[in-house]
């Protein structure tokens, strides 16, 4: 069975420059995982535990930078697993409870796709794919390039 105490380490160490959404990708650092990570994160934690997509508004000194994503689980309880990669002065402002279309999503999807199959093989019993970082440290792997080095 699958809970929330099980999933968060897992998703902690699947998390990569490879599944930041974009807009974040420039911020994203092994310092800060969480940071970028909130869409798809949120989207992989309603698949395996159910519950609602939740929708803030992010402002830095009053004026609205972005948006952040949460959970809202089946008991009602909202977990929040990126809430760290915030910088002091950046504020979430509101709680929408969103509508999730059918299907994959339509924005991240690559990066959706690639953190659920690290997921999925980590909660499998195998080792989880190596992040983007992690083969950029060993040298394996050009950053943002995906082909090895010569």
């Amino acid at each position: 069975m699958i809970d929330l105490e099980r999933l968060r380490p897992i998703l902690r160490a699947s998390w990569g420059a490879d599944t930041c959404d974009p807009h974040d990708v420039a911020d994203w650092h092994p310092g800060n995982p969480a940071r970028g990570q909130c869409g798809v994160t949120a989207l992989i934690v309603q698949d395996l535990l159910g519950g609602a997509l939740v929708l803030g508004e992010v402002f830095v000194g009053g004026v609205k930078v972005g948006y952040h994503y949460w959970n809202r689980l089946p008991g009602g309880d909202d977990v929040d697993l990126t809430a760290d990669q915030f910088h002091p002065g950046e504020a979430v402002v509101g709680a929408r409870v969103q509508h999730r279309p059918p299907g994959p999503p339509g924005r991240c999807r690559q990066q959706y796709d690639l953190l659920r199959q690290r997921v999925r093989s980590a909660l499998e019993g195998g080792p989880a794919p190596p992040t983007a970082t992690e083969t950029t440290i060993f040298g394996l792997i050009r950053p943002g390039s995906g082909t090895a080095r010569p």
